[in-house]
């Protein structure tokens, strides 16, 4: 399985489910990564994405529609939850947090015995190949 048909890239449900939070630190202001200006203050110690703050998350970085093609305009600087959040079937490994968060869009569970991939090598160049197809 190439990186193209990785299953993220038509999903996009974690990030229009969960508030992403992370330490305030991650954010570019603070010596981070993570674009000041697309984070809010939740309390001392933590920020959020903007948009994942509300009854209706859905963060201001993702691009596309949820479970048709998607993207993160943040990819390569987005904070440390965006980073850890491994999608169902990764190596064999179910996450229930993933399917629950393509549940709430209409979405099946990931297959457990999908093939490895490198997500690690993925790049935005890469979501750009996918969308033009």
């Amino acid at each position: 399985m190439s990186e193209i048909n990785n299953p993220c890239m038509t999903c996009g449900a974690c990030c229009a489910y969960f508030r992403v939070s992370f330490y305030w630190a991650e954010s570019e202001e603070a010596g981070g990564v993570v674009p000041q200006a697309l984070t809010e203050q939740v309390t001392p110690f933590l920020s959020c994405m903007k948009g994942t703050n509300s009854k209706s998350p859905r963060c201001v970085a993702l691009e596309g529609e949820v479970g048709q093609s998607v993207s993160c305009s943040v990819y390569l600087n987005r904070p440390t939850p965006c980073r850890e959040f491994d999608q169902s079937g990764l190596n064999g490994v179910a996450n229930t947090a993933c399917d629950r968060a393509r549940a709430r869009y209409g979405l099946p569970p990931l297959d457990v015995d999908l093939p490895m991939i490198d997500v690690g090598s993925f790049t935005p160049e890469l979501a750009e190949v996918h969308q033009a197809d």
